[in-house]
């Protein structure tokens, strides 16, 4: 398997994939032509010692890729929309994120913890004191997972969101097939699988459970301050998610962890259709152009140092 971990997202009709120093987006134009948008990755993530440290990294990449697929959105709305139809400007699209994100928190962190806490009165009084810490979360958990999956579901029958979910499976096998090492055309890629161990769609999954496991140890704390450490307490999640992620992904031929990523997988089924010919073209466009990007900058000689004046 190649070293290089290669990687990114579904946009609106296409694909970003990012390397370790540029990001590639491809777009099918109405025309039927494929569009690509090049953006070299800057930055202290990528230029600083300490933001790759271990739990540092988790938030800060996180951060990172939130930037990069928002204007990568926004390249894809401007190529793919057809000329007739009003585009979204940048703030349009800024402050759908930024309410989406709020959103997010809200439906999937505050909420289940307001539904916990305001049940923990009757819990504790149903259960023995070590049970009903234990009780309160599992509660919680399954709220947020429940929430969580059937979103996802529910999103999945809207026809628009259909092509990007596809767009994701084929990001998947371009990645997949450019890791085992096969050709990068359609005919070798359309085989290979629509899941990922470093999916996003994982992530989320591993979210769920390190903030079970985190939030396990608060036990029950009263209601506001229950909601409050959900919400102060979503970056620690992610950067242990992010790590775990990384573990798993780093040893994914391990039996045991293939058998823990299982359920991840089985999640990507909810966020992934099979995709046409047409559009894994697309994400190969975005995963060729990265490679040959990154290995033209590679090639080139490092820039001479003049001695010093003596």
């Amino acid at each position: 398997m190649n070293e290089v971990r290669y990687g990114g997202q579904a946009i609106i009709e296409g694909v970003m994939m990012r390397g370790g120093r540029v990001v590639v987006s491809a777009v099918r134009s109405p025309s039927g032509h494929i569009v690509t948008q090049t953006e070299h990755l800057r930055g202290l993530v990528y230029e600083k010692a300490w933001a790759r440290w271990p739990i540092v990294r988790g938030p800060l990449n996180l951060w990172d890729t939130l930037l990069l697929g928002i204007r990568a959105l926004l390249f894809s709305a401007n190529i793919a929309i057809d000329e007739e139809e009003e585009k979204p400007t940048s703030g349009v699209i800024w402050g759908t994120m930024a309410l989406s994100l709020a959103m997010a928190v809200g439906v999937f962190f505050v909420l289940p913890a307001l539904v916990a806490g305001t049940l923990d009165p009757f819990i504790r009084s149903s259960f023995e004191a070590n049970m009903s810490s234990l009780v309160s979360n599992f509660l919680e958990k399954a709220l947020r997972l429940g929430l969580l999956i059937g979103y996802i579901y529910g999103i999945g029958f809207m026809p628009d969101i259909r092509r990007v979910f596809a767009y994701h499976g084929a990001e998947h096998k371009a990645v997949n097939a450019f890791e085992a090492g096969a050709p990068l055309e359609v005919a070798h890629v359309k085989k290979y699988s629509t899941s990922h161990p470093r999916c996003g769609t994982s992530f989320l999954l591993v979210v769920v459970v390190v903030s079970f496991v985190l939030f396990l140890l608060l036990g029950q704390p009263p209601l506001v301050e229950r909601i409050v450490s959900r919400i102060v307490l979503i970056p620690i999640v992610a950067a242990i998610a992010y790590e775990l992620i990384r573990v798993g992904a780093a040893h994914q031929r391990n039996r045991l962890v293939r058998l823990l990523l299982l359920p991840g997988l089985a999640m990507q089924s909810l966020t992934t259709r099979e995709p046409d010919e047409h559009q894994i073209e697309v994400a190969l466009a975005a995963l060729k152009s990265v490679i040959a990007q990154e290995q033209a900058i590679a090639a080139e000689p490092a820039p001479s140092i003049a001695p010093a004046p003596g």
